[in-house]
């Protein structure tokens, strides 16, 4: 065997065993899952319960924060919890700018202070925002110091975010952010919440599409119909659908639409999808359906609810009921008081007819 023979064959066995050893370190890759940090059910003892959202979402090799819920010391006692790093963090997805999903960012920012933030853009927003210095009228007979700018303002005006410092980058329009991770920008248009811009973290994996929402302000329907433009495949929905008071008539057309319309495979409801919803959607998706409190962690690839409880297993049961039914009431934040009256007054109405 020459030299030259000897020297080819060593370069082909060392090249077979990086090969092989790239193969395996791919097939033992990330892992990816869903890990919830906030919300007000679940059976974890180790994290406490309160209204919000907040989400650990490992996908595609990426470690991203979505929401961080509605107290800074709740957050940062359910990280620690879950031995959570926040330093090896690729970014931070705000879903829109309601208290309950974003009071835990002054935490995430005293250990990792330039971490990328991606928020909605808003004009006057607070996470920052610009404006061309058009929008408001001039008076040009005016002195100039009774003028802004002395008569003589900026091309664009920029306003700064409730964070000073922090690196936000705001996002106006749907957006591909990275290699098949997409955030959805949408504008509800819904009575209470009409203008308010949200954003939803769409992952396209071989599975189809991850997809973690927020509140679902503009319509988990609509939201899902623009993930659907990624991927027609929707593989798993993870998040609030923003149904915490709605009749049984809208629940029951949402629920229809993501099971028959959207054919949607798996649903992890939690936060604001409401209790009624839990159940319609468990009902409907059966072993599809994923329970998702506090600190579960969900698979998101082709082992989704591998080892988690399923349809089988009550959507909320006695405990989770009381502690999220509190929380919910705790502020009224969706009029649920109001309609509570209103239902209780029809009911009183039909007895005595």
């Amino acid at each position: 065997m020459t030299q030259f023979t000897k020297l080819l064959l060593a370069g082909l066995v060392t090249g077979l065993a990086m090969t092989a050893a790239v193969g395996t370190a791919a097939a033992a890759g990330p892992e990816s899952q869903i890990t919830i940090l906030y919300d007000a059910f679940g059976k974890d003892g180790a994290m406490q319960k309160d209204w919000g959202f907040s989400a650990l979402v490992e996908v595609a090799g990426k470690r991203i924060l979505f929401d961080t819920g509605d107290n800074r010391d709740i957050f940062a006692a359910n990280v620690k919890a879950k031995n959570i790093d926040l330093t090896k963090l690729d970014f931070v997805v705000l879903s829109h700018r309601h208290s309950d999903h974003m009071a835990g960012l002054a935490h995430v920012l005293s250990v990792n202070p330039k971490v990328k933030i991606y928020a909605p853009k808003e004009g006057f927003g607070i996470y920052g925002s610009s404006l061309p210095s058009t929008f408001y009228r001039k008076a040009e007979a005016l002195p100039p110091d009774m003028r802004y700018f002395d008569g003589k303002p900026p091309a664009v005006m920029t306003f700064g975010s409730a964070w000073q410092d922090a690196n936000f980058e705001l996002i106006d329009k749907t957006t591909e952010i990275a290699p098949g991770i997409t955030l959805i920008a949408l504008v509800s248009d819904a009575p209470g919440t009409r203008e308010l811009k949200e954003l939803s973290l769409a992952i396209n994996t071989p599975e189809g599409v991850v997809l973690v929402v927020g509140c679902s302000h503009p319509g988990i329907d609509k939201i899902v119909e623009a993930a659907a433009t990624i991927n027609p495949k929707i593989h798993l929905i993870a998040g609030g659908f923003h149904l915490v008071a709605a009749s049984d008539d809208a629940i029951s057309k949402i629920v229809a639409t993501l099971k028959d319309t959207f054919q949607v495979e798996n649903i992890a409801p939690g936060h604001c999808t409401g209790e009624p919803t839990f159940a319609a959607l468990k009902q409907a998706f059966g072993d599809h359906y994923i329970y998702a409190g506090v600190g579960t962690s969900l698979a998101t690839g082709s082992a989704v609810g591998a080892g988690q409880r399923r349809g089988e297993a009550p959507a909320l049961d006695a405990d989770d009921l009381v502690s999220y039914r509190r929380l919910a009431a705790r502020e009224d934040p969706f009029g649920l008081a109001a309609w509570r009256r209103k239902l209780a007054n029809t009911e009183v109405g039909a007895t005595r007819r």
